[in-house]
């Protein structure tokens, strides 16, 4: 039995590095294939790393993420500037997890060499999203079928066995087969924690204007579904636990830095587009490279702040907890105002009923089925 609590004992340093060789047609997270300015960006990162030290009061750093855009784009040199700045002002001795985001292509042992003997590094997060070459060629990923697959043995010959790869679902090139293997060929190789997404239509994406425009078939709504449930039942047969909606582990490989994330930890993040949580407020910096680099540079506000009310904080919990195998537990769920907690129990009434929500007399969690539907049963028992 899984279970968990509200707490913001070890919190989570978020770095978003926001570059790409080239954009991804999916693709609406924060980056700029120009990186004529790469070093500038290290040094403002370590700038606002700096500058930002209260913000954690001090807590303990359990978990060091850096994301984006592609990490492993970075020199050597810059990801050591980096953790210097970051063990200057947070003493990342603490820190039980440190993941770097990579791609295929970046993966060589020049630069797993590096991460292994030179940086503090523990955990690999590849971005694999699949094994097929059209599909790869349609999502405009920079990295080949075979890049995709030689990747991994190379990362094990450096002693990586902390390994995650993202896998897509849903692509209009995809089928029951492909996926089928897409999922075998990373369960046979006993990779410990997979992050299985589905594929979605941005506005403002390469992939919106090209279904818009008809180049490109939309995508089909009922394969997603059914790949979404044969992965739950394939990967459990090969004992990975389906701990988060989209992320699965085999036992002991649960990713600690998303999981805190789901659980309500405090977290710092780091770069244009990173957003923070310390449990009262949430922040978001400037989605924007080059406003970031100046206001930096001039000490102006980089970002904005939000106080969270007891409804947001309660609706932050239901969103974030509900796509977890640990639910939303009612001894949280007692923490907030009682009428917060009354209305709970008044709005999960339905779901019970139709056993798309389960309680063991703790803990409220979505059926297999429901799954699907986690958004929908979440904004349905929100505080409004």
């Amino acid at each position: 039995m899984y279970f968990c609590s509200i707490s913001n004992i070890l919190a989570g340093i978020y770095i978003h590095i926001p570059f790409c060789k080239q954009a991804c047609n999916y693709c609406n997270f924060h980056f700029s294939t120009n990186l004529s300015y790469r070093q500038q960006m290290v040094d403002s990162i370590c700038k606002e790393i700096a500058n930002r030290t209260n913000y954690l009061a001090g807590e303990p750093i359990e978990t060091i993420y850096l994301g984006g855009g592609t990490p492993s784009i970075l020199s050597p040199k810059e990801i050591t500037q980096i953790f210097k700045t970051l063990d200057q002002y947070y003493h990342i001795a603490t820190a039980q997890e440190i993941t770097i985001e990579a791609n295929p292509d970046d993966i060589n042992p020049t630069l797993l060499s590096f991460l292994k003997n030179d940086s503090p590094v523990n955990r690999l997060s590849i971005g694999i999203q699949s094994f097929f070459e059209d599909e790869l060629k349609f999502m405009n990923r920079a990295h080949s079928a075979k890049e995709a697959k030689q990747c991994i043995d190379l990362a094990r010959q450096y002693d990586f066995e902390n390994l995650s790869a993202d896998l897509i679902y849903g692509s209009p090139l995809s089928n029951m087969q492909k996926w089928e293997k897409n999922l075998s060929t990373l369960t046979d190789l006993k990779i410990p924690h997979l992050s299985a997404y589905c594929l979605t239509v941005e506005e403002k994406t390469a992939l919106h204007h090209q279904i818009k425009s008809g180049q490109s078939p939309a995508l089909d709504d009922e394969l997603a579904s059914e790949q979404f449930l044969f992965m739950q039942d394939y990967t459990a047969q090969k004992g990975y636990i389906a701990y988060e909606i989209s992320n699965l582990a085999l036992e002991g490989h649960f990713a600690l830095h998303n999981s805190n994330y789901w659980k309500g930890k405090s977290y710092l993040g780091i770069g244009p587009g990173a957003h923070s949580f310390n449990g009262n407020s949430r922040l978001w910096n400037l989605s924007n490279n080059s406003l970031y680099l100046k206001n930096m540079e001039l000490d102006q506000p980089f970002s904005e702040e939000e106080i969270l009310s007891a409804k947001d904080r309660y609706n932050e919990y239901v969103m974030t907890s509900l796509r977890t195998i640990w639910g939303l537990q009612e001894s949280n769920l007692k923490q907030f105002d009682a009428s917060i907690f009354t209305y709970f129990k008044q709005q999960v009434k339905p779901f019970l009923n139709s056993k798309k929500v389960n309680y063991d007399g703790e803990s409220y969690r979505l059926s297999k089925e429901a799954r699907l539907q986690a958004d929908g049963i979440a904004s349905e028992l929100f505080a409004i």
